[in-house]
């Protein structure tokens, strides 16, 4: 701006210079003026051109700023539709987690209302099977102790999950299931104090347990009618073939032991 102002000044001093080189000398044709009676209006097209110079520079600035008034309306109204739909979005999202929360709570009761249903069972399940083991071939009878106590002190634990308690009796029903269909040959003690004994254990099934001493001097089995063992060296070769079979030592094949007779069921 300041720069155009200085050129009209320059270029209105050039125009007196030809003023003064182009004025008639004395005596000849011509007006005879002076041509300082132009300075005037030379000084006003000059202000008048700076004023339009000054209009069309605000014009210019004020073209500018709506320009970039206008891109940052542009910026602004996309941000507010990205903002918008991001909204509707988390609208949902919040919609759906309440009616998750909801569904999560009618679960809770529902499980609450489980838990008072399933504890009894589950200790009533324990009781059977600590009753069961107890009647039972008293085979492994350290281990299976041990797994149903515990049984007993995971039941009162408030670290496992009902689900996981559950899991472990089942576990621990299908152990003893799979006795009776095994054969099993293990190392163990018989008797108490002076007459405890280091013997081996031939178990077939849940329906015969026997045992052998290393040096096989002495042979016997479980009475499960009497309670108690009894010395029988009749079944010395059938139990020592017996182990060679649980070794997988040997093929599998019929064995003589002493089964118990079924007995009637009570009614």
């Amino acid at each position: 701006m300041t720069a155009i102002k200085t050129g009209f000044r320059r270029l209105f001093a050039g125009a007196l210079a030809l003023a003064a080189v182009a004025r008639p000398a004395p005596g000849e044709g011509g007006a005879g003026g002076d041509p300082r009676s132009l300075a005037p209006l030379l000084e006003e097209q000059i202000a008048a051109d700076e004023a339009a110079i000054a209009s069309q520079a605000a014009v210019n600035e004020l073209s500018d700023e709506t320009r970039d008034l206008l891109l940052q309306y542009r910026q602004y109204l996309s941000e507010t539709r990205n903002l918008r739909d991001y909204t509707r979005q988390l609208q949902v999202q919040v919609a759906s987690q309440r009616d998750e929360i909801d569904f999560l709570q009618q679960q809770l009761v529902e499980v609450e209302s489980t838990a008072r249903a399933v504890m009894p069972l589950m200790q009533k399940m324990l009781d059977t099977l600590e009753r069961f083991v107890r009647l039972d071939l008293p085979f492994q009878l350290e281990e299976r102790e041990k797994r149903i106590a515990a049984l007993r002190d995971a039941m009162v634990r408030a670290d496992v999950t009902i689900s996981e308690k559950y899991r472990r009796i089942l576990e621990a029903y299908q152990i003893e299931t799979d006795y009776g269909r095994t054969l099993e040959a293990y190392a163990g003690e018989l008797g108490e104090g002076a007459d405890a004994r280091a013997v081996r254990f031939l178990r077939l099934g849940r329906v015969a347990l026997l045992y052998q001493t290393p040096d096989g001097a002495e042979t016997g089995y479980w009475d499960a009618e009497q309670k108690q063992w009894v010395r029988d060296a009749s079944y010395r070769s059938a139990v020592r073939h017996g182990f060679a079979v649980a070794d997988k030592a040997s093929a599998p094949d019929l064995l003589a032991l002493p089964i118990p007779a079924p007995r009637e069921g009570r009614s």
